[in-house]
C-alpha cells in the first residue's frame, strides 16, 4: 500500500483535470468578419454565464472555454479545429465566422470524431452536402434566410445582388429556390456578384437597374451583404428612378444606423433585440445594455444561443462522450434569445422563427431602428433536407 500511495498521488491531478470540461470557440477574430467574431464570442461567454449562474460549471464539472482566432481562413480554420481536438482535447468546439472556413472544419471533426457546432457560418452546403453526423448548426442557414424573404415576396420581378465567395452564391442560391417553395409568382430577372471587399456598386447596380426596370411591378433589389453594406451607395443611384424598391437582408446594428433614411423600407433578419419577448432575451439586452451601453447584435444572441446548445448538451449526455452527446442533440430542444429551438434530426439543423422588420421613420434614440412587422415561425420556413444522410 505504501508504494502505491506515490503513484496514487502522482495520477490524482490527472483525474482532477479530466474533470473539466473542455470547449474551444473558434471565430474569425481578425479579418474583415471580425465584428461578427467578437460579437459571437461576447454572446457566447454571456449565454454560459446566465446559463451556469455564474458558477461556469456544469453538473458540478468546471467549464473551461478556449478561444481561437482562424481570422476566416479555411486553412487557418481547419487547423485550428486539429489543434483543439488533439492538443487542447476539447469535448465539444463551436465555430465559426466564415462560411469558407466552416466548409473545411467540417472534415476535421469526422477526423476527431468530435461534435462541432456551427456557428455563426451560414451556407447551405454546412448542413448539406458537406455534412457529417458530427455536425450540428445552431445559427441559420442561407435556406432559411431565403425563405424568410421569400414570405414578403409574393410576386413581381426580383434581381438579387450578393458578394462573390460562399457565402453570397449559396444565399441567392437559395434565395431562388425559397421562392419556388413558398409559392411565389415573383421572378428572378438578374443576379450580380461583386467582390467580398468592393466598394464601387455603380457597375451592378445598373446592370440589376437595366433589368428590371421594365419587367413587372413590384420590382425589388434584393441586397445580401456580409460586412459593410451597399444599401447606401445603391440608393444614391435612385433605384425609385425606375420603380425599384431596395430590400436589405439583416445586418448588425452599426450597419442598422446608418439606414435612417430609408424609412419604411423592409426586409428580414435573424434577430433584433426588441423582437423576442422571453425571460432569456430579456436578460441578455439589460445586461448587455448595462456592460455595453448598447443592446446586443444578431451575432451576440448567436453565440448565445450556441451556448445554450452546448450547455443543454452536455447536461443532457452528462459529459463530453461524443457518441452520447450526438444521442442528446438530435432533436434536442433548447433555450435561446429567439426562444425555443430544435435541432432536426435528419440534418442537425437548428429550426427557428425568422422576423420581417420594417425601418422605422420615427426614431426615438440610437437604437431604436426596426419594427416588427411579424415573427415568420419555422412552421412557414419550408427547409428542404440535402444532406443525403
Amino acid at each position: 500500500m505504501k508504494k502505491l500511495l506515490p503513484i496514487v498521488l502522482a495520477l490524482a491531478p490527472l483525474f482532477a483535470a479530466a474533470q473539466d470540461l473542455k470547449v474551444a470557440l473558434i471565430a474569425g477574430k481578425t479579418g474583415i468578419l471580425e465584428p461578427y467574431a467578437k460579437e459571437t464570442e461576447t454572446g457566447f461567454m454571456m449565454g454560459l454565464e446566465y446559463l451556469t449562474g455564474g458558477k461556469m460549471e456544469i453538473n458540478g464539472r468546471k467549464l473551461k472555454v478556449i478561444v481561437k482566432d482562424d481570422q476566416s481562413k479555411p486553412d487557418l480554420g481547419r487547423a485550428m479545429l486539429a489543434e483543439a481536438y488533439g492538443d487542447d482535447k476539447v469535448d465539444i468546439a463551436v465555430g465559426t465566422s466564415s462560411s469558407g472556413s466552416a466548409i473545411a472544419m467540417l472534415p476535421v471533426a469526422a477526423e476527431y470524431k468530435k461534435v462541432l457546432v456551427v456557428e455563426p457560418a451560414v451556407a447551405d452546403a454546412i448542413t448539406a452536402e458537406k455534412w457529417n453526423r458530427y455536425v450540428f448548426r445552431t445559427a441559420r442557414s442561407s435556406m432559411q434566410d431565403g425563405l424568410a424573404a421569400a414570405t414578403t415576396l409574393k410576386s413581381g420581378s426580383v434581381g438579387f445582388l450578393a458578394q462573390d465567395y460562399a457565402f453570397g452564391k449559396d444565399a441567392i442560391k437559395a434565395g431562388k429556390e425559397a421562392l419556388a417553395a413558398t409559392g411565389s409568382k415573383a421572378k428572378v430577372v438578374a443576379e450580380e456578384y461583386a467582390p467580398q471587399n468592393a466598394t464601387d456598386f455603380t457597375a451592378p447596380a445598373q446592370r440589376l437597374f437595366d433589368a428590371l426596370k421594365d419587367k413587372p411591378q413590384p420590382r425589388v433589389l434584393a441586397i445580401v451583404w456580409a460586412g459593410p453594406n451597399p444599401l447606401n451607395k445603391i440608393a444614391d443611384m435612385k433605384p425609385e428612378r425606375y420603380g425599384i424598391a431596395l430590400a436589405p437582408g439583416g445586418n448588425i446594428l452599426p450597419v442598422l444606423k446608418t439606414w435612417k433614411a430609408y424609412a419604411g423600407t423592409e426586409g428580414t433578419i435573424y434577430y433584433y433585440y426588441d423582437f423576442p419577448k422571453n425571460n432569456m432575451n430579456d436578460w441578455l439586452v439589460a445586461e448587455h445594455m448595462k456592460r455595453f451601453k448598447a443592446p446586443p447584435d444578431m451575432f451576440t444572441a448567436g453565440g448565445f444561443t450556441a451556448a445554450s446548445a452546448v450547455v443543454t448538451a452536455l447536461q443532457k449526455a452528462g459529459g463530453g462522450n461524443t457518441d452520447k452527446l450526438i444521442a442528446a442533440m438530435e432533436g434536442m430542444e433548447f433555450d435561446t434569445p429567439k426562444g425555443r429551438m430544435n435541432f432536426r434530426k435528419e440534418d442537425h439543423q437548428a429550426m427557428q422563427p425568422m422576423y420581417h422588420f420594417r425601418i422605422k421613420k420615427d426614431q426615438k434614440n440610437e437604437w431604436d431602428l426596426l419594427e416588427l412587422v411579424r415573427e415568420i415561425p419555422a412552421s412557414e420556413l419550408p427547409l428542404p433536407i440535402k444532406n443525403k444522410r
